[in-house]
């Protein structure tokens, strides 16, 4: 069989940008067992309810879903078990200073394939009031109104 190359996006926190502001985003990693394999590649994950702990200087994946491989028998992985994530030393060291900060968490933006290795992008955030959300849906709303006189225009 031939090696993967690219990307194949399996699952997106959509909610993420909507909720969150992000600052810096990170490649991790991480550590699946067989079935989980299986279902990834079937497309079966969600990283709704998903956050990011540091526990003794290790990375860990929470609440993250990946739903139990159909054909699986009774070696079948629980959906929502905690899953280890693999990243450098400098990478963790980065994640601990900045999440201490106040106010400040690690979420998953991104679950995929990237050259048949399993990844996860994660990103430190910090939590948008309510007139944060309106005024991110107020310039988009703005900039879509602009391309759309723009491109008006532009057919004239």
């Amino acid at each position: 069989m031939a090696k993967e190359v690219g990307r194949k996006l399996i699952a997106q926190n959509k909610k993420a940008h909507h909720d969150y502001h992000l600052h810096d985003v990170f490649e991790a990693g991480i550590v699946l067992t067989g079935t989980e394999v299986k279902s990834l590649r079937a497309g079966r994950a969600s990283l709704s309810d998903a956050y990011v702990t540091i526990d003794r200087g290790e990375v860990w994946l929470r609440q993250a879903t990946i739903t139990e491989y159909a054909y699986g028998t009774w070696t079948n992985h629980a959906p929502k078990r905690v899953r280890k994530l693999l990243l450098h030393r400098k990478e963790i060291n980065k994640l601990v200073r900045e999440s201490t900060a106040t106010g400040r968490t690690i979420i998953p933006l991104q679950l995929y394939f990237q050259d048949g290795y399993a990844k996860v992008q994660i990103a430190v955030a910090t939590g948008k009031r309510e007139w944060d959300k309106r005024q991110t849906i107020a310039e988009r709303d703005a900039k879509r109104e602009a391309a759309k006189a723009l491109k008006a225009r532009s057919r004239r």
